[in-house]
């Protein structure tokens, strides 16, 4: 990038409208990820009529701001009320609310939010210095890499939380049997739609989710007749403090998660959730203190938050390089950037470096503006905490069943929360997570096209799984985890048999 280019794409980010777009997305993007069963790529969807009018910067620093900001503000309400605001929040909602029962709901908003933007900032330098390799690298992929890299985020699904592994299993097996259901499938046969029209197209994501999380903890309320704990009147301190102690403490999980996440991202069709969730699976996997997690232990919020913004960034590199979105955000921007004469390709960098280089300086200054405006966001946000649990709970119904509706027009959605919300009090009282339950859901379609595409190009040869490089050492990397106990405990044994 010459200095001229450098100079031209400051003076289009500098301009005062485009910051004035930038910070009215970034209170859109906060907004709609507070607000359970509203999600980033909505807030996306949301704003495309409005880019219309825009001219191109503009236009994608709407989608870039608002994303970044709707990804971090699912934090909020998973934290106060174990109710994740996204998707990709999901993965340690249960960590940062039972530490708000503890007491540290500022540490656990602070992390959040700090290491938030600090993966985003990881994740934009990446895409800046290194768009073109990596897309490349990418590109290298295919459904023998895919699957590996899908069994690889399973196979950490049974260490999340603090329940057995058995019933870990068992949850994620529950998960996988729901991804089975309608016709998303290699052989485009309806299963397990007991003749109902409305599963031909499987189970939707986020009604389940709301409902497991979110009507859950309404039965669980309505069940229990104990006075609520001090915490629902308490004030939130200053969620900035302690932040630089984490930062030195976490330093290599924060460095992981964002390498993780940035990668992840890379992968089409990945996004911030599958980012997400194997994050958390490998920080607890690879912590001094894995027992903690589960009980309200802020390393897991470290990584996994890092992971989920800086795979935003990783997404826009295939898009702009290639033109392939990395998850569904960068589907709907690709069809605004071919909107406003930025197709996406190697020749972007040439016939309009301005724009790009520009684009990039909007992740920087979103990931800034995200600190001041996220503090801002959590201060409003916790006044929820003195609202009167049996005036605050009808309250997050009617949400949950307004966001549930709004997804397909349909009482279907509201259906589907209320019957995974019973499920999942049935599994939480008998001691199951629900956390493997909806990672299964998410990675169980992709699971299943790749093994069945990478059979018939194998020519049901199995082997092929293991021969090809890439393909191989993510085998490597699987069979690892599983087998990480096994070894731990044999070492323990050798230890114990060699001492004196």
């Amino acid at each position: 990038m010459t200095t001229a280019v450098f100079l031209q794409a400051l003076g289009l980010v500098l301009d005062p409208y485009v910051l004035l777009v930038i910070f009215c997305s970034a209170l859109f993007g906060l907004f709609v990820g507070c607000i359970p069963g509203l999600t980033a790529t909505m807030a996306t969807a949301l704003l495309v009529p409005i880019t219309f009018f825009m001219p191109p910067v503009p236009a994608v620093a709407a989608i870039v701001t608002a994303t970044a900001m709707a990804i971090f503000a699912g934090d909020i309400p998973g934290a106060l009320l174990r109710i994740p605001g996204t998707p990709a929040s999901a993965a340690y909602t249960d960590e940062s609310y039972r530490m708000t029962l503890k007491g540290q709901a500022e540490l656990a908003l602070g992390a959040g939010l700090i290491f938030s933007a600090i993966g985003g900032l990881f994740g934009t330098v990446v895409m800046i210095l290194f768009s073109p390799a990596l897309a490349e690298f990418a590109l290298k992929f295919s459904s023998f890499e895919y699957f590996w890299l899908v069994v690889l985020g399973l196979a950490g699904a049974v260490f999340i939380g603090n329940a057995s592994v058995l019933k870990a299993c068992i949850s994620l097996l529950l998960g996988l049997l729901v991804a089975c259901i309608g016709l998303e499938n290699p052989a485009a046969h309806p299963r397990f739609t007991f003749g109902l029209p409305q599963l031909m197209s499987g189970v939707e994501l986020i009604p389940m989710m709301v409902g497991m999380f979110a009507i859950s903890e309404l039965l669980r309320y309505i069940t229990n007749m104990e006075p609520q704990p001090v915490m629902a009147v308490q004030k939130i301190g200053n969620i900035f403090s302690g932040m630089w102690g984490l930062l030195k403490t976490y330093r290599w999980p924060l460095v992981r998660g964002s390498a993780l996440g940035t990668v992840i991202g890379i992968q089409p069709g990945s996004g911030a959730d599958m980012a997400s969730w194997m994050s958390y699976a490998v920080s607890k996997k690879f912590s001094r203190e894995p027992e903690k997690f589960g009980t309200g232990h802020v390393e897991g919020i470290v990584e996994s938050g890092a992971a989920n913004n800086s795979s935003l960034a990783g997404a826009w590199i295939p898009a702009i390089v290639f033109g392939i979105p990395g998850d569904t955000i960068t589907a709907i921007a690709i069809g605004v950037l071919y909107l406003k004469n930025m197709n996406p390709g190697p020749t972007i960098f040439v016939n309009n470096p301005e724009n790009i280089y520009a684009i990039f300086m909007v992740f920087i200054v979103a990931n800034l503006l995200m600190i001041p405006l996220g503090w801002m966001t959590v201060k409003i946000a916790t006044k929820i905490l003195r609202v009167a649990r049996n005036l605050l709970m009808p309250t997050i119904l009617l949400f949950c069943i307004v966001g549930s509706f709004a997804i397909n027009n349909s009482v279907w959605g509201v259906t589907l929360i209320l019957f995974f919300g019973v499920a999942a009090f049935v599994l939480e009282e008998n001691g199951f997570p629900v956390a493997p339950a909806i990672l299964g859901v998410v990675l169980g379609t992709m699971m299943e096209e790749n093994f069945v595409t990478s059979m018939i190009k194998s020519d049901g040869d199995p082997l092929v799984f293991f021969t090809r490089p890439i393909a191989m050492w993510l085998a490597m990397a699987t069979l690892l985890i599983l087998l990480w106990p096994v070894l731990a405990w044999l070492n323990r044994r050798l230890r114990g048999a060699l001492a004196p």
